[in-house]
């Protein structure tokens, strides 16, 4: 069915700028986008149906493009713990940080998983998310890595959002390979990977680079195996010390890395060379309480697009609200409110390989979109969270949240 929707205006953010239409008209027609413009230049011809906006902002659906938010139980009382002067290393050394979400979400069922992610992923919809990445990375065996990503998928058939999933098995050693890095990597490079990859359960590939997870030269191995399987790569870089993660990720031409408090010029200028995306993650460092800023300018300065995201997970970001997140991108690492939408629409899209078809209205493209009741398009990073009235059109259907 052909529709017309009218009486907006449109932020279509069209090369990651406002881009903005004023008494715009968007007609959309199985699933895409096909024609957007001033409602005094709209084409003659019928639509079958019209739907009148009431004065909304539309933007694209937002997009969400790193997320863990499939794991079992929580770390709250880690939270607590460290609240009340605990240090890492006793908590770990007490079975928690990343192996209680391990031990949690191995012994919890398919089921039990999906049941838990649900309302983190509903709450993500409940802010504007059309389209949503979500990584493995707590199970670090096979059968928990592929129970992972098989929730994932499901809840991207069984909700209205579009779910990309990543396989970051690299996240970190397993218990049964302490102090055995080295054949870990191995093991994901021979075992894990392929069997994934061929049962359709992954879009992407990723991996940690830091000292206290795999080394430059261990991520490299993983890079080089996915690229090999013909999947795209992505890396997590440069969140607690400078290894060249996000110069590493450039070679193997990475559709993004994540992080990057402590990338390094050179690094900007490599990942602007291969167009890979930046994605900076403010929840994790305020969760943190770091202080090493990415370098935003620098960014800037070569031309590198940054994208924004919760980075939902049990253990550094448990946040619910993208919105809050572009915020966050805001005040604590100075970006414009322009920068930070286009950080979850646009730039969040070529971030998932995506940018063709997603992020902006555009004519050809999806037919995601969010009608917003709100003054300004500044006013979606001005809010601190709450649940801001919308209408949700997804695929060219509006879409109860």
């Amino acid at each position: 069915m052909k529709t017309l929707w009218h009486h907006c205006h449109a932020a279509t953010l069209v090369d990651g700028r406002y881009a903005i239409i004023e008494d715009a008209a968007i007609i959309t027609h199985a699933g895409l986008i096909e024609w957007i413009g001033p409602r005094a230049q709209l084409p003659v011809g019928p639509c079958e149906r019209q739907v009148d906006l009431q004065g909304a902002w539309v933007t694209p659906g937002l997009i969400d493009c790193h997320t863990h938010a499939v794991f079992g139980g929580t770390r709250s009382g880690e939270f607590e713990q460290r609240l009340q002067g605990v240090g890492y290393a006793e908590i770990a050394a007490q079975g928690g940080g990343i192996a209680s979400t391990v031990r949690a979400t191995r012994a919890a069922s398919e089921e039990a998983l999906y049941a838990s992610a649900l309302p983190r992923v509903q709450a993500l919809l409940r802010d504007g998310v059309t389209t949503l990445e979500i990584k493995s990375g707590y199970g670090l065996d096979l059968a928990s890595e592929r129970k992972m990503l098989r929730v994932a998928r499901r809840l991207g058939e069984q909700l209205p959002v579009t779910v990309r999933t990543t396989c970051l098995a690299a996240h970190a050693v397993p218990p049964e390979f302490a102090g055995r890095s080295d054949d870990y990597i191995t093991h994901v490079c021979e075992v894990m990977l392929a069997p994934l990859v061929e049962e359709g359960l992954v879009d992407a590939v990723d991996a940690f680079c830091e000292h206290l997870a795999f080394s430059p030269a261990q991520v490299e191995r993983v890079l080089i195996k996915a690229r090999a399987l013909g999947v795209p790569v992505k890396l997590h870089a440069e969140q607690l010390s400078s290894l060249h993660g996000s110069s590493l990720a450039a070679r193997y031409q990475a559709l993004s890395a994540d992080h990057l408090e402590f990338m390094t010029e050179q690094d900007a200028i490599a990942m602007a060379a291969a167009g890979t995306v930046a994605v900076l993650l403010p929840g994790a460092f305020y969760f943190l309480r770091e202080t090493q800023r990415p370098p935003v300018d620098a960014l800037r300065r070569h031309g590198v697009r940054i994208a924004l995201a919760s980075d939902l997970n049990p253990g550094t970001s448990p946040g619910l609200s993208l919105r809050l997140m572009m915020n966050m991108g805001c005040t604590l690492f100075r970006l414009t409110p322009e920068e930070a939408l286009a950080g979850v629409t646009l730039n969040a899209a070529k971030a998932l390989g995506m940018g063709d078809s997603h992020g902006s209205l555009q004519a050809g493209k999806v037919a995601d979109f969010i009608a917003w009741q709100i003054e300004r398009p500044a006013d979606l990073a001005y809010w601190l969270g709450g649940d801001l009235p919308k209408r949700v059109v997804r695929h060219g259907l509006e879409t109860a949240i």
